[in-house]
């Protein structure tokens, strides 16, 4: 008996050199050697400065595969609460916590890189010079890396060089014309000065290049110097690198990619949207097609989550809920029934309930407070920089969220995507933008507000999946290992779709298996 007594007094005193009390339950048990060496084992190998009193519950928590993550003084906080109301188990203690741990996990995979956010304030005339000069020096040094532009000069400096001697400029253009030979004649500036750049049609792969060419676009141009005037033997655009690895997930997990879901048109899709609803629960879909919907990790909501009020002209006549407060009120009634594991990364739009021009801020919570009550719901502005899926081992991927607002100046003035497909090719728009290494080059090409220290809808590194919505066609493609990703829509033709000749594809639902990166496409329709 003496001899039992001391070695608990041991027991007791090797814990407390270590900072921990015992619970006596827990006491009972150490008397056992090898449960003894197991306790001591856990304790070693995780962090225990904030447990106060080392019990059953505490050991069994720290049995659990990432013990170091858990809230020590809650636990013990849950423990008192429980207790008190004559509740106990593990269950009662584990699983809440469990539960946050879990989640916590799934936020350390996901790092929001880049969302805007500036101070309101009065635009002037030098914000806009001060705009285009640091998108100009940003796409600058990204064309000077290339071999043929590393010797690129000034265009100040054409001055000083003969005729016929071959040299190399980087410009933003600001005018381009067809002669009446047919070549193109550009008229190219940098921060010194402008000259003008001839094109001939007799260099049918150039000429090719000049064609789809739009104002305010940077390129570099090596050729050969006449007076005042350049002839273009090459044009680059910035463009991504050839050499772009294609990242590939450890395990197997599944990102999805709706947009413009239109909540609150008389045209919106609810017995489809219902139906992605049930397959995302896995009450719905074949065996295989459950699986995956187990797998979902990351959904990806790229603008217009409602049609919005006063969009266009006459816009209530095909509303059925005509209050902006109420239709984000349906949307997050919607959205709340997707597993709180999965995480739901937002972004606007130009039917959400915001500015139009871009960047567009995260959607105002004054109008949409029930969509930031959404536990897994991630705000963002438009466009945006997302990183999902990182590890010690994995960077994650980069995901440029944009929801495509420029896209119908480019299906309308570029002619390689007007004349092989327009709306129903945003892989080609979106390769375009790619090329350009910007989201709207061209000053008209839609809404913006100057940013005098940034500009944010220059493409500024290369990223794993470009995705954007607008144009309600569903596409997937891929660009030098760049997945692109245009999501459908959840509203059927309007009258005003109709009317310009837009066909869209609703209800289907573009999915990558984050380990293959392999795409497919859902389709959720009748």
């Amino acid at each position: 008996m003496q001899e039992l007594e001391t070695k608990k007094k041991d027991i007791v005193s090797f814990f407390l050199k270590k900072g921990l009390l015992l619970s006596s339950e827990l006491l009972k048990q150490l008397n056992n050697d090898k449960f003894f060496e197991e306790v001591c084992s856990l304790i070693e190998n995780a962090r225990h400065e904030e447990i106060t009193v080392l019990s059953e519950k505490i050991k069994e928590l720290l049995s659990q595969p990432q013990p170091a993550k858990l809230n020590w003084p809650e636990l013990e906080k849950y423990d008192v609460i429980l207790e008190k109301k004559g509740k106990s188990g593990y269950e009662n203690i584990v699983k809440p916590l469990l539960q946050k741990t879990e989640a916590q996990e799934q936020d350390d995979k996901i790092k929001v890189i880049f969302s805007y956010k500036s101070e309101p304030g009065k635009k002037e005339a030098q914000d806009f010079i001060d705009y285009f000069n640091v998108r100009f020096k940003s796409i600058e040094k990204i064309l000077k890396q290339r071999q043929e532009l590393q010797g690129a000069i000034s265009i100040s400096r054409l001055l000083n060089k003969k005729d016929r001697e071959q040299i190399a400029v980087v410009g933003m253009v600001r005018d381009k014309q067809q002669t009446k030979n047919g070549n193109y004649m550009l008229a190219i500036e940098d921060d010194t000065a402008y000259t003008r750049v001839i094109v001939n049609k007799t260099k049918p792969s150039l000429f090719m290049i000049a064609k789809d060419i739009v104002l305010d676009e940077v390129i570099g141009v090596v050729g050969v110097n006449g007076e005042n005037i350049i002839f273009a033997n090459n044009l680059f655009c910035p463009d991504i690198p050839v050499s772009k690895e294609i990242k590939k997930a450890e395990d197997e997990s599944y990102a999805i990619f709706l947009s413009d879901l239109h909540v609150g048109s008389r045209y919106f899709l609810g017995e489809d949207f219902n139906r992605f609803l049930r397959w995302i629960n896995q009450d719905l879909g074949s065996e295989t097609q459950r699986h995956i919907a187990s797998k979902v990790k990351y959904i990806f909501i790229i603008g217009d989550l409602v049609d919005g009020c006063g969009v266009y002209p006459d816009q209530e006549k095909e509303l059925t809920i005509k209050d902006i407060k109420d239709q984000y009120n349906e949307c997050a009634s919607l959205l709340s029934s997707i597993p709180k594991h999965i995480k739901l990364i937002i972004c606007p739009g130009n039917h959400d309930a915001m500015r139009v021009a871009e960047p567009q801020f995260p959607i105002y919570k004054d109008f949409a407070e029930p969509l930031y009550s959404l536990p897994n719901a991630i705000m963002t502005s438009n466009p945006a920089w997302v990183n999902i899926d990182s590890s010690k081992n994995f960077p994650g991927f980069d995901v440029l969220l944009y929801h495509g607002y420029s896209f119908d100046y480019y299906v309308a003035e570029v002619e390689s995507i007007r004349t092989n497909g327009g709306y129903d090719r945003a892989d080609l728009i979106m390769k375009f933008l790619l090329q350009k290494r910007h989201l709207a080059p061209a000053h008209t090409s839609t809404l913006y507000t100057p940013d005098s220290k940034l500009d944010p809808l220059f493409i500024n590194k290369v990223p794993d999946f470009f995705v954007s919505g607008h144009i309600h066609k569903a596409a997937a493609s891929n660009y030098r290992n760049i997945t692109l990703i245009s999501g459908s829509c959840w509203q059927s033709k309007t009258a005003y779709q109709e009317k310009v000749g837009h066909h869209p594809e609703p209800s289907r639902v573009p999915i990558v298996n984050l380990q293959t990166r392999q795409v497919k496409m859902l389709k959720f329709g009748k």
